[in-house]
């Protein structure tokens, strides 16, 4: 029997620092189970985009409306996430996991059969529930069990289910709806959900330091106020004219509750009753690689989402089309993230960041060369470099941004870093969408054509995602972290 399990055996809790002696099946069961379900739950995040126009059809909703099935989806993850920092030092990893996949699950079914609406609605923000608990679980239990050594190999695999899951959603979800009804794309998750359950259920057996901490809820509503807030008007930003007082109050709402929420949990740390401990905040590592996350799933998402429309709306090509032009991008990514992450294991996240902050301002820059005549290929070729950019800037920022966190912080740390990248994500679509819509609107009044018009909105929303991408570059360099052997 292991140290860790005659200590749990004895009734003692193991040290948060201490990994426990598990076999390499295990180990690969464990992470293996955990990287399943964050995979479906992040294609599930986006797989809704391309699906909204037929819900929209089958329920008679308007287009403001069916928005709601991802701001809900996002307002309940900036909502949960903060306070799993919480959840992870007061629950078991096991009962997280099972928890997680069950509110997946259960939201799943609603939504195979939701008679209206707001049932679906209602779906969304139970699986919203679960996808949030599981991401920052994915990080804190790769950080706690694979060792130093090892660590930046399975990030990198990681970095595979943060980055292609989002990216291929609308892709999936196109060839769904076009061959059968929005309905499938909820069908098909479910019975990969309930093999993803049983999967934890038979790996995740591990000893976890568990302690009975009370819970500020003061701490809880504002971090509600100041996230949900924030997201929300975030994600109103491209109707903001339709209602500009709700907007900016959703700001000033948002930023105030942020101030206390802060504020409060500063106060709460020094007698360790804090929901969300900002302490790995005093790391410039971290910082820096919260930052840079938030931009790479800004121009990521941002990308993903306004492709798809200036080539279908705009170039008239079929979502088939467009879902084979972005598939050896993601392929690209499934490839090079495994040898990236021995690289950083090896060297440091110096030749893993840099080259890949460089690809992914390439990218950016080169998108912004595109227009209405340029060959699907080209397109192909840019999302390679693109994609590529993504895989080596994921895999070394997910083994960074903790490794100089202490061990007892991995769950505050999980949650801020996830945190950061939901952020990141809703503001870099709302930034592309928003530009593309305004300007795309303006040449159409001046008497351009759809085509033009989509193709030159997009052309600065690639502008602004160039200069995102280079601001990246820049804070490269900065991310350094003391090798360990």
């Amino acid at each position: 029997m292991s140290q860790a399990s005659s200590a749990a055996t004895a009734g003692e809790k193991p040290h948060a620092a201490e990994a426990p002696a598990l076999s390499t099946k295990q180990l690969t069961g464990i992470i293996g189970a955990l990287a399943l379900a964050a995979f479906l739950m992040i294609l599930n995040e986006t797989v809704l985009t391309v699906a909204l126009p037929s819900i929209m059809a089958d329920f008679e909703v308007s287009a403001a409306a069916g928005q709601w099935l991802t701001t809900g989806f996002l307002l309940t993850m900036s909502v949960v996430i903060p306070t799993t920092g919480y959840l992870l030092q007061r629950f078991t990893t096991r009962s997280l996991f099972i928890f997680a996949l069950s509110s997946f699950l259960i939201g799943t079914l609603i939504a195979v059969f939701a008679p209206g609406f707001t049932f679906l609605l209602v779906a969304r923000i139970i699986q919203a529930v679960g996808t949030a608990i599981v991401l920052p679980l994915l990080m804190t239990t790769t950080l706690t069990l694979v060792p130093v050594r090892n660590r930046g190999a399975i990030m990198g695999l990681n970095s595979i289910v943060i980055s292609v899951g989002p990216a291929i959603g609308p892709t999936v979800s196109g060839s769904i709806v076009s061959s059968f009804s929005w309905h499938y794309i909820f069908v098909l998750m479910l019975p990969l959900a309930v093999v993803i359950l049983i999967l934890g259920i038979i790996f995740i057996k591990i000893p976890s330091a568990t302690r009975k901490l009370p819970v500020d809820v003061l701490s809880v509503i504002l971090s509600a106020i100041a996230f949900g807030f924030l997201v929300y008007g975030i994600s109103s930003l491209e109707h903001a004219g339709d209602n500009v007082a709700l907007t900016v109050a959703s700001f000033i709402i948002g930023l105030a509750g942020l101030v206390l929420f802060v504020r409060r949990q500063v106060r709460l740390t020094r007698s360790g009753r804090e929901l969300l401990n900002l302490t790995p905040f005093r790391n410039r590592t971290f910082t820096f690689s919260v930052a840079m996350i938030m931009i790479a799933m800004g121009t990521l998402l941002g990308t993903v989402v306004i492709i798809p429309i200036i080539l279908q709306t705009g170039g008239g090509l079929s979502t088939m089309s467009i879902g084979l032009m972005l598939l050896p991008g993601g392929v690209a990514q499934v490839l090079v993230s495994p040898i990236f992450g021995r690289i950083y294991d090896r060297f440091g996240p110096r030749p893993v960041l840099i080259p890949g902050a460089a690809m992914l301002a390439l990218g950016q820059w080169l998108y912004v060369t595109v227009d209405s005549d340029t060959e699907l290929r080209v397109f192909m070729v840019i999302h390679i470099v693109f994609s590529i950019g993504l895989a080596l800037l994921m895999t070394g920022l997910l083994s960074s941004a903790l490794s100089a966190v202490e061990p007892r912080l991995y769950g505050h740390g999980s949650a801020i870093f996830n945190t950061g990248q939901q952020l990141g994500g809703a503001i870099g679509t709302t930034i592309f969408v928003t530009v593309m819509s305004l300007l795309s609107a303006s040449r159409l009044e001046s008497g351009s054509d759809l085509a033009h018009s989509l193709f030159a909105g997009a052309h600065v929303a690639f502008i602004i995602g160039g200069i995102l991408a280079t601001i990246g570059l820049v804070l490269a360099p900065f991310v350094k972290v003391p090798r360990q052997h």
